[in-house]
């Protein structure tokens, strides 16, 4: 093993666990939110009367949301291993992006 692979093998701590796995929550959550306003117009005119404007209040929710869960999240010891956070972090956004494709797409 390179050393370079050992590195990110070890167990990261928890604040990073943390807004690693908030990250990935996160970036799920908005991407199904992109297809909830999108395919409700209630739900979108919600979030212009929150701002003034749809991408304003998504941003904000997905920015507080982020923080929050982030906070919540680095309190616990997850044990972690770099390796798998950074599989978490990277299948979270393929999946991500897929989701949204595939609204717009199909």
């Amino acid at each position: 093993m390179t050393a370079h692979a050992e590195e990110t093998d070890r167990t990261v701590g928890p604040t990073v666990s943390g807004y690693g796995l908030s990250y990935a929550i996160t970036s799920l959550l908005s991407a199904l939110l992109v297809v909830l306003k999108e395919s409700n117009q209630a739900v979108h005119d919600l979030l212009v009367a929150i701002t003034g404007h749809h991408w304003i209040t998504h941003g904000l929710l997905v920015v507080i949301l982020f923080v929050v869960l982030g906070a919540v999240l680095a309190r616990r010891d997850t044990g972690m291993g770099g390796t798998a956070l950074i599989t978490t972090v990277v299948g979270a956004t393929i999946v991500s992006g897929l989701i949204i494709a595939g609204y717009f797409i199909l």
